[in-house]
């Protein structure tokens, strides 16, 4: 049996086990040598525009992705939209991955958590108060505020970014969030902080800081 053949055959037995068009979550991942196996000739393959491999590779992983990417949005159905949409990008970027940095399993859910991410940040503009602190007097007037809020999240660096959004947005604890990035919590609280800082001081920058922090940089 060919290459072509097995990832055909194989993707066809996946298939029967799925019902059209639905997804349920899927936190285990099929780790075996003969699983890898296929799934790189399948990798190798999708970068040459085997459509029958990418029909694998997605029969093969989009539960887990659907199962992560509900664990950060809690909605089935957005999780469902974002799933499909790591997948239509997995076609244009799938190029870019590199076998020996690291496994594609942990490469397509670095994908997922990025998109679930970027969606949670189009959704929910970050609460205000949460950036400012408890102790410090939120400004009204919220449309431009909200708009600068986003945009200098937006220059954060991405895993400042993506701390601040998981905690203040996803609702994750530190603990919580220091398992989803593979982080030690303590890395996860530096993180925090100076990402907290960062934007205070960005938003001071824009004149949109609250009022205790604009009497101290006064």
């Amino acid at each position: 049996m060919t290459a072509g053949t097995s990832i055909r055959a194989r993707a066809d037995h996946l298939g029967t086990q799925r019902v059209a068009g639905a997804f349920r979550a899927k936190s285990s991942l099929d780790e075996s040598s003969s699983s890898a196996a296929l799934v790189s000739r399948a990798v190798a393959r999708a970068k040459e525009g085997d459509r029958e491999a990418v029909r694998f590779l997605y029969l093969q992983f989009a539960d887990n992705v659907y199962g992560y990417v509900r664990s950060i949005v809690r909605d089935d159905y957005e999780a469902e939209d974002v799933t499909q949409q790591v997948f239509t990008k997995l076609i244009v970027v799938i190029g870019k991955y590199e076998q020996r940095a690291v496994p594609f399993s942990a490469w397509i859910l670095r994908l997922a958590h990025n998109a679930a991410i970027d969606h949670m940040r189009k959704r929910r503009a970050i609460p205000a108060a949460e950036v400012y602190g408890a102790d410090e007097r939120v400004p009204e007037g919220n449309e431009d505020r909200s708009r600068e809020l986003r945009h200098a999240l937006a220059d954060l660096p991405e895993e400042q970014r993506d701390v601040i959004v998981l905690r203040h947005v996803v609702g994750l604890s530190p603990t919580e969030i220091a398992g989803r990035m593979g982080k030690t919590e303590p890395s996860v609280h530096g993180l925090h902080h100076r990402g907290r800082a960062a934007l205070r001081t960005a938003l001071v920058e824009r004149g949109c800081a609250p009022t205790v922090a604009l009497k101290v940089a006064a």
